[in-house]
């Protein structure tokens, strides 16, 4: 199991970003993040990733364990060796790179299976498989953002960090986002599954969290947050009897009365 207990994280020796937050993914399970922006959540990804010193960042309090062993203050490329690989907000792909030569770039850690890695993306993604010696920036944002989830594929993960893989994209597009995901749980991959789309989150978790100002204040099944009204009604938009809510209006307002924050 990857978790995080009662995690302290500063930015620049200033920023308070993580309050204490503690959070589990079991093997083997997709779990959801949510969360209005700037609650912390990419900054907990990095945490689990070994991806906070790049950007001035410090544990100050708690763990990060893998198996009951603390591996917090070990480099990226630990924790990639360990299986752990963390997909990225904004599909960070290579551009000047063809698609296969990201993916060569995400075998890195297992270049021994790079032909088997290599066989299971191209049937997640034919679409990548077809545009093989295509050049990555040529790519639509579904198509990068395949790229960017197949290059993490490529070390055999035992656990996925996906940041908010839907953000900017069509539609048609985020149900087979959504599909692969459930795709690659299946095949034994845990799933950490951060997302403003919370319904589909919700719908494929297992286990969801509800993280605000650097805290988890909702901890619950993943079903049993899809019922919850405070859930619905602030990260899904509906009201007490399924309505889309009229305007940013209401939605706002209720913000000041959340019960959690009471």
């Amino acid at each position: 199991m990857l978790a995080v207990q009662n995690l302290e994280v500063v930015y620049d020796d200033v920023v308070l970003a993580l309050r204490g937050v503690s959070l589990e993914l079991p093997d083997g399970k997709i779990v959801a993040l949510l969360g209005a922006n700037g609650a912390g959540k990419s900054t907990l990804l990095r945490a689990l990733s070994g991806l906070l010193d790049i950007h001035d960042g410090e544990i100050r309090k708690g763990s990060v364990t893998l198996d009951g062993t603390d591996i917090g203050e070990r480099k990226p490329a630990d924790f990639a060796r360990r299986g752990i690989k963390h997909v990225l907000e904004g599909r960070r792909v290579f551009k000047e790179l063809t698609v296969e030569e990201n993916l060569r770039v995400g075998a890195y850690t297992a270049r021994s299976k790079l032909a088997e890695n290599t066989e299971r993306v191209y049937g997640l993604f034919p679409k990548l498989a077809d545009m093989r010696r295509s050049t990555a920036g040529y790519l639509s944002g579904g198509e990068q953002q395949m790229l960017a989830i197949g290059r993490a594929l490529m070390s055999d993960p035992r656990y996925l960090l996906l940041d908010e893989p839907s953000l900017g994209l069509a539609p048609m597009i985020v149900a087979q986002i959504r599909d692969i995901v459930v795709e690659i749980n299946s095949q034994g991959t845990g799933v950490l599954l951060v997302e403003q789309n919370a319904a589909m989150a919700l719908e494929i978790a297992s286990h969801g969290y509800v993280m605000e100002n650097g805290r988890i204040v909702m901890d619950r099944p993943a079903a049993e947050l899809l019922k919850d009204q405070d859930v619905r009604e602030f990260y899904l938009g509906l009201g007490a009897e399924g309505e889309v809510k009229s305007s940013f209006r209401d939605v706002k307002h209720y913000r000041r009365r959340k019960r959690w924050a009471s």
